[in-house]
């Protein structure tokens, strides 16, 4: 169970931190000479009884076992003050690779050019006063190297698997990695941002597009469903309440360690064998109570138990450290009953007779009864993440809601559902579809919601490529070697 809202993956906006520290030395690469204008390669080599670089001269002196030749690493292009070596190269095909994406018609001039964007966009934030806190992303470096060692299991293996030879080196490389690429976002953001679109330039774009070329939309349905959660009694949350009261003193009175109580009794397996600890701001992605509490306490204080989503918790303050907090915290979850369990089973079961017998409607039933608030105003209607409307394309929903309702007709409901909550405990669902769309050439009034956004998404496009135009006339750029025989889409090498 995670505490935070969002998945707490560490990954960074285009290149992950494991691909870009985690490189074996048997990739290709180059060593630059002073000159960038004429990047030189000499050999040297790697014995297997060690990871230094050597001379080929003074390998001869070493124990003889194979090896393998390498050529160090060298500047592939230089953008304003950053550099993209070969080896960030060579990494982002490892990074592509691990997510199982296929890198068969990706070229390395294709990566070059996205890696020359990145540096363009971090380069000029830092020209327009862009600020990034250097207190967020130290805070976020926290994050990714305890999750790299709840992976890995102690800091030592981390720093052997990336090939680094103290904390603070990691550490520093990991910061350096993560600013770039945050100052990289909010450079994007900041050309996009405030751009809108009005309903006459949608329609422009639609008329604009040619009959013969107008997207295909697939075959789309729109979901309802009805939550029953069972009831969790009120002596069971009490006993909750009181048993975190009792961790608390014992550490106020009694000195005992708090971080000990979190690894014997939380309940929150994402911070329980780390003592409970966590570092974050006021923008990280946790419950508001969670961050309420947190940043309400001095250092050394220790919160009353208060209530979030996935249960009851006791927060202690380890560090303050400007804008980001270090806190530790013991999660209790309070259960159902088998009696409470039982009355949520029978009267969904009782909703589903009703509204099949037409005594109430599926829309009614939801605002009336549903548990699931995110949903049951608007009669247990969903809404498409990934849209922000109603509908569902069959070829994009998730599989367990495909196989829930693909065999239902238009307003037929489903058999009775049996699911787990965030924390396990069980909960009663129907469904229904509540309209089908057949697959379809896009049709404005029908589409209007998705053609928006198409229009809005080349708009915004528009303005990017306009600013890239401009700003890489204004930027020193220079591309070495091979990489200027690249047929990049933006003119980086000024030819135009």
């Amino acid at each position: 169970m995670q505490l935070k809202i969002m998945n707490l993956r560490f990954s960074t906006k285009y290149l992950t931190v494991a691909a870009l520290i985690g490189a074996t030395v048997s990739l290709t690469a180059q060593e630059t000479t002073s000159d960038s204008t004429a990047v030189q390669t000499k050999q040297v080599i790697v014995t297997e009884s060690s990871t230094a670089v050597t001379e080929t001269a003074a390998v001869q002196d070493t124990v003889k076992k194979p090896f393998k030749k390498f050529k160090v690493d060298g500047v592939a292009a230089v953008v304003g003050e950053y550099v993209v070596l070969d080896s960030d190269i060579d990494k982002a095909y490892i990074e592509l690779k691990s997510q199982g994406i296929s890198v068969q018609d990706i070229t390395r001039c294709n990566l070059t050019g996205k890696l020359l964007e990145d540096k363009l966009y971090a380069h000029h934030a830092v020209i327009d006063s862009i600020m990034v806190n250097d207190a967020e992303v130290n805070a976020y470096v926290d994050q990714q190297i305890d999750y790299m060692k709840r992976q890995l299991g102690t800091m030592e293996k981390v720093l052997n698997f990336y090939q680094k030879d103290n904390e603070g080196e990691f550490r520093a490389e990991l910061f350096e990695i993560n600013k770039q690429n945050k100052l990289a976002g909010e450079m994007q953001r900041s050309i996009v941002d405030g751009i809108e679109i009005t309903p006459e330039e949608v329609r422009e774009y639609f008329n604009g597009i040619p009959k013969e070329d107008r997207p295909l939309f697939g075959d789309e349905i729109e979901i309802a469903q009805i939550i029953i959660q069972p009831e969790i009694p009120q002596a069971e949350r009490q006993r909750v309440i009181d048993r975190l009261n009792e961790m608390r003193r014992d550490v106020l009175d009694n000195g005992a360690s708090f971080a000990t109580k979190a690894v014997l009794y939380s309940q929150d397996t994402g911070s329980r064998a780390n003592g409970g600890q966590y570092s974050l701001t006021r923008k990280d992605p946790f419950v508001k109570e969670f961050k309420d509490a947190a940043f309400s306490l001095q250092e050394g204080e220790i919160s009353e138990p208060f209530e979030t989503e996935f249960g009851f918790h006791i927060l202690m303050v380890d560090k303050i450290r400007g804008q980001t907090v270090d806190v530790r915290q013991v999660l209790l979850v309070p259960d159902t009953t088998p009696e409470s369990v039982n009355a949520a089973r029978k009267q969904i079961d009782s909703l589903k007779t009703e509204i099949n017998k037409g005594t109430i409607t599926f829309e009614d039933a939801a605002v009336q009864f549903s548990t699931e608030e995110e949903t049951k105003q608007d009669g247990g209607q969903l809404i498409n993440p990934a849209t922000g409307d109603t509908r569902f394309e069959l070829t994009k929903i998730d599989p367990t809601i495909y196989n829930q309702v693909v065999n239902l007709d238009e307003n037929e409901i489903s058999p009775i559902l049996t699911e787990e909550d965030r924390v396990g405990r069980k909960k009663f669902k129907i469904m229904t579809v509540t309209d089908r769309y057949e697959e379809h050439i896009a049709d404005y009034a029908q589409d209007y919601l998705k053609i928006k956004e198409l229009a809005l998404k080349e708009k915004q496009l528009k303005a990017i490529e306009a600013w890239q135009e401009e700003k890489i006339d204004d930027t020193y750029i220079k591309i070495n070697g091979d990489y200027r025989n690249c047929d990049f889409a933006s003119d980086w090498l000024k030819q135009n």
